[in-house]
């Protein structure tokens, strides 16, 4: 019973922040370019990183909560 509210656990908070991280981050990257729109080459590489960065903790936390 436990671990099955701990799998679930970990999954909602380990797929709610990455969530958040990467819509914030797609925010920023889509306001940056709508204020300068000739730096979005120097914006997509470093937004696309940093949304990977966020997925692969959702990725992490789902491979914890099918482990655990």
């Amino acid at each position: 019973m436990e671990i099955t509210l701990t799998g679930g656990a970990v999954i909602a908070i380990g797929g709610f922040f990455p969530a958040l991280a990467i819509g914030l981050i797609g925010a920023k990257a889509m306001e940056a370019i709508g204020r300068n729109p000739d730096a979005a080459g120097k914006v997509l590489p470093p937004m696309l990183i940093g949304m990977a960065l966020a997925e692969a903790i959702a990725i992490y936390a789902l491979i914890l909560a099918f482990t655990g």
